[in-house]
């Protein structure tokens, strides 16, 4: 990166994207999905195991230090609980190298020769007097080039310590092995980073190793996810809190209007269903009185148009006589 291209990282980190009024780069805010949330809480692993063995390439989603800057400057203000987000994302990233690591282990019990549980343990003390040597070695050369040199000096003397202790578990190691099964290399995967460990290394290679990039990268990823486990733990249980004192703290008459308004609804929905009863019972008795005015309307029609037939009978035969019920008696030539 060119000393320009620093200098516009470093404003953009400082400023924001509103720095230069570059409207376009305003379009995209902080809190969109498509901008990485780990990069904002600075432990996205596509930007902490760049250029090491395990590079991730680019991330999918957006990086950008002015976005960052824009939500340091936005959460003084405001809690966008972006941890969550983070910690599922860096627990699926240590979940799977995990696996990973389990793996390789699986692998190495395949392959290498099986020995007894005693000269394992052997070798595993060997293995854990490397590793402390290497951190001590890594630790001290980080002291030297921060000018460090007395605390730097005091760490090599203790790497001194530890290195007769090596020799010691050697020693034991060898005299439990055949001299042929001694000289193979044992390997030892690393519990945070997954890379290989040789039993015969020197101590120039486990300072390299533990004081490398990618070991010190995971220990970054995993220290951070603790963290964020514990953030995003704090959180909770302080909204669990507030809301059991919310809860406690409600006025007794608030409690008292609310269990009133709840009586008054059930008054209120019992009267409207006896309404609807009455309501159903009112007209089913207008029904049964219109069905019962029909039907006698029915009957007197009948009766008219029988009427009425039978006064058309007599009109046609004038001399035809009728009882009182308007049955004809006959004419007079008939009863002649």
């Amino acid at each position: 990166m060119s000393a320009q291209a620093q200098m516009r990282a470093m404003l953009d980190q400082l400023m924001g994207t509103s720095r230069d009024g570059d409207v376009t780069r305003q379009r995209v805010k902080f809190s969109d999905d498509s901008v990485c949330k780990s990069h904002l809480l600075n432990c996205c692993p596509h930007d902490t195991l760049s250029g090491t063995r395990m590079d991730l390439g680019e991330c999918p989603k957006i990086h950008d230090l002015a976005l960052r800057a824009d939500y340091e400057i936005a959460s003084k203000k405001r809690d966008y609980c972006f941890e969550l987000d983070a910690m599922n994302h860096l627990k699926s990233f240590i979940a799977d190298c995990d696996r990973k690591t389990e793996l390789a282990k699986k692998r190495l019990a395949e392959t290498q020769e099986e020995i007894s549980a005693e000269v394992a343990a052997k070798a595993e003390n060997v293995h854990a007097i490397n590793e402390e040597i290497g951190k001590l070695l890594a630790k001290a050369e980080q002291l030297g080039a921060e000018g460090n040199v007395e605390e730097s000096q005091n760490v090599m003397a203790e790497v001194e310590s530890v290195r007769q202790r090596k020799r010691e578990a050697e020693e034991e190691y060898r005299n439990s092995m055949p001299a042929s099964s001694f000289q193979q290399q044992k390997l030892r995967v690393c519990e945070v980073c997954s890379a290989y460990l040789g039993l015969h290394d020197n101590d120039r290679r486990l300072a390299d190793h533990f004081g490398g990039k990618l070991h010190l990268g995971f220990i970054q990823i995993r220290e951070k996810l603790e963290e964020l486990k514990a953030l995003v733990e704090s959180k909770r249980d302080k909204i669990d809190q507030e809301k059991l004192r919310r809860r406690e703290e409600r006025p007794r008459d608030d409690r008292t209007y609310l269990e009133r308004s709840r009586d008054d609804r059930t008054r209120e929905e019992s009267s409207r269903d006896s309404r609807r009863r009455r309501s159903r019972s009112g007209s089913s008795s207008r029904r049964h009185h219109l069905r019962s005015h029909d039907h006698r309307r029915h009957r007197s029609r009948s009766r008219s148009r029988e009427r009425s037939s039978s006064h058309r009978d007599k009109s046609k035969d004038p001399e035809r006589r009728y009882d009182s019920n308007g049955r004809s008696k006959g004419s007079s030539e008939e009863r002649d």
